[in-house]
């Protein structure tokens, strides 16, 4: 079988080598419970709470405002339920490109009649009106959240967090962002955000799956989601996930110190592709924005042709790993709800190419050389 090239790390990534060896190394070493007071929980406890102000001082935040979880999911719904129930929150503000695990979050505060959730419109490139947010914001009462993503995982969009949170501030509106594709990927300083409630997963960052974290603002003093043994200050009880912090933690060290060196290489790995497809393929589109865009994801409209019904069939087939834009249920393909935000032609295949700094430039002249064998030609 032909090596696979994985163009799919939008995804998950995979763990690099020093975090699976430090993980190793831990998971060897420290065996004891970091809540025992005990030599041994002493020296487990002593690497979640470095691993707590690493990524603390990484993000400009605290070592109080960091709270481990088993990743975005857990984090981005803790955010959204306890403000509702602990903070007055009774209306959220948001868009239809978020994520799923908001998205039902949304659903199930309305089916519940905890909280109305107001969807606002985004462009062809999923952003929101910044200034019709502002107006908007202007005429809201108290008891008012916006939740909006930091960055698409489908399109890759990025919204400006530093403007949100000030356009937030300015109206006395909680602002939570769902920041799982923008970790370790580009500068975060919480210290200059307005922000109430980010999270993050280590799977997105070249660390284990399983474990994430929730920055909680510390003006915001919400209660907790999980209850049990009151590990993490009483805010997230069950034994700590040490091996996964420890590998989290190392992952995240690696991605601040590297940030530059892999961000030019995914740049030009990202170039090289579109430059290619969009010279080389016949009526090649690009989903999202290219101004305020992560470089690692791309989002590519193929035209629709009989291949093109097959397209990603053929190209797992062809040893490519990359995601779907649609949805499938019943057997039907549809757009995802992200498309369908964006008004994408639904006749259209969109698939999502996302990158590494793994990755190589002869990799993307494979995948392009392979694709040009499935979809029409300039």
């Amino acid at each position: 079988m032909s090596t696979r090239i994985y163009f799919d790390n939008a995804s998950t990534t995979p763990i690099l080598k020093e975090v699976s060896h430090y993980m190793a190394e831990v998971n060897e070493t420290y065996y004891g419970n970091p809540s025992s007071i005990h030599f041994y929980g002493r020296q487990s406890k002593i690497i979640v709470e470095d691993a707590r102000t690493l990524i603390a001082n990484g993000l400009g935040a605290s070592t109080g405002e960091i709270f481990f979880t088993s990743g975005a999911t857990e984090a981005n719904n803790m955010a959204l339920y306890c403000s509702v129930r602990d903070l007055g929150i009774k209306k959220i503000l948001s868009s239809p490109t978020e994520h799923h695990c908001n998205l039902h979050m949304f659903d199930y505060l309305q089916k519940h009649k905890l909280a109305s959730v107001e969807m606002l419109d985004v462009d062809q490139f999923g952003h929101i009106d910044y200034e019709a947010l502002d107006e908007k914001l202007s005429n809201e009462n108290e008891g008012v959240m916006l939740s909006l993503m930091h960055g698409n995982n489908e399109l890759g969009t990025i919204h400006n967090m530093d403007r949100l949170g000030e356009v937030c501030k300015k109206y006395n509106v909680l602002f939570h962002s769902d920041a799982a594709q923008t970790i370790g990927k580009i500068p975060i300083d919480l210290s200059n955000s307005n922000v109430g409630f980010i999270a993050g997963s280590a799977h997105k960052f070249y660390g284990p799956k399983g474990v994430g974290f929730i920055y909680i603002n510390g003006d915001n003093l919400i209660k907790p989601l999980i209850h049990g043994g009151d590990q993490e200050r009483g805010m997230r009880s069950g034994t700590e996930n040490l091996y996964g912090i420890a590998g989290m933690s190392k992952a995240f060290e690696l991605a601040l110190s590297e940030m530059n060196d892999r961000t030019s290489k995914i740049e030009e790995i990202s170039n090289l592709f579109i430059n290619r497809l969009t010279k080389e393929c016949h009526d090649i589109r690009i989903n999202g924005s290219q101004v305020e865009q992560l470089k690692n994801i791309v989002s590519i409209s193929f035209p629709h042709t009989d291949k093109a019904e097959m397209l990603m069939m053929n190209l797992d087939i062809l040893g490519i790993c990359a995601s779907s834009g649609s949805a499938c249920a019943s057997g039907v393909e549809n757009d995802s709800h992200v498309l369908e935000a964006i008004k994408h032609d639904p006749k259209r295949k969109t698939v999502r190419f996302s990158f590494s700094h793994l990755n190589s430039l002869d990799e993307v002249n494979t995948v392009v050389d392979k694709i040009k064998t499935v979809t029409p030609l300039k």
